[in-house]
């Protein structure tokens, strides 16, 4: 009956003397490790930070073309600078005063006297009318030396050549082109006229100075007859000149050849 009172009447201090119990902690599971997606997932954080490397480079070389990282850097334009200083236009000074003073005295004087020289014609000159194949040769007695009669003020500083176109039968023939090329002691002759232009040689005359005083030379200057379309009429004739004030004009008439 003892034993049935102690097993009813409970130890109060026997909660406080009781071992505790030990909790079991659960184990941790183990991590699997894949090599293989390691290395992946390591290329890809190397790609993502070179692709943002690159991205800044591009960015730094679009806002400064000229930055070192750029390996083309666009071409440095040379530096202008100007090599002429202007300077101020001087403004003219006027004199202080102005004195007016009177015209000369103008004297008459004795109207100019008519002269002989002779003038040129001023009418228009007909064009040749030419058959197709018509040619000129040299008449009979030209080329002839003559002192110069036509342009006395010039006296002995003259030299040129004169004469008429004829037809075979002895009739003018103005419209034609007469031409003088050359070259008279380092000068340049190059003349060009038309028969009818001087009429002092007849009414198909021509004349072609040539040069400021006589000199000697031997074909060195040569004429020759063209039509209005610059096509030969006859051979060029290469002239003889003397360093003669009595034979400064070579006077050359030119025939129409008979086909």
């Amino acid at each position: 009956m003892a034993d049935a009172f102690n097993d009813q009447v409970e130890d109060p201090f026997e909660e406080f003397f009781e071992e505790p119990e030990l909790e079991t902690t659960p184990a941790k599971p183990r991590l699997n490790i894949n090599p293989v997606g390691c290395f992946f997932n390591i290329l890809s954080g190397v790609l993502v930070t070179a692709t943002l490397v690159v991205g800044l480079i591009f960015a730094i070389i679009f806002v400064n073309p000229q930055a070192s990282l750029n390996p083309l850097p666009p071409t440095t334009m040379p530096v202008l600078f100007l090599t002429y200083t202007p300077s101020p236009t001087p403004k003219p000074v006027l004199p202080p005063t102005w004195t007016p003073t009177s015209p000369p005295t103008l004297e008459p004087t004795a109207p100019p006297q008519p002269s002989d020289t002779p003038h040129p014609d001023t009418s228009p000159i007909p064009t040749a009318d030419l058959e197709s194949g018509t040619t000129f040769q040299l008449q009979e007695g030209s080329p002839k030396y003559e002192a110069n009669m036509y342009h006395p003020e010039a006296g002995c500083d003259w030299l040129g050549v004169g004469g008429e176109i004829l037809d075979s039968d002895g009739e003018p023939v103005p419209g034609v082109l007469i031409e003088a090329k050359g070259s008279l002691g380092g000068v340049e002759v190059s003349r060009l006229t038309l028969s009818g232009s001087a009429p002092d040689y007849g009414v198909a005359g021509y004349e072609l100075p040539l040069i400021n005083s006589p000199i000697e030379s031997d074909s060195e200057v040569w004429i020759q007859l063209l039509d209005q379309a610059n096509l030969p009429l006859s051979e060029k004739i290469y002239l003889r000149t003397f360093d003669s004030c009595d034979s400064n004009l070579i006077r050359i008439n030119f025939v129409q050849a008979v086909n």
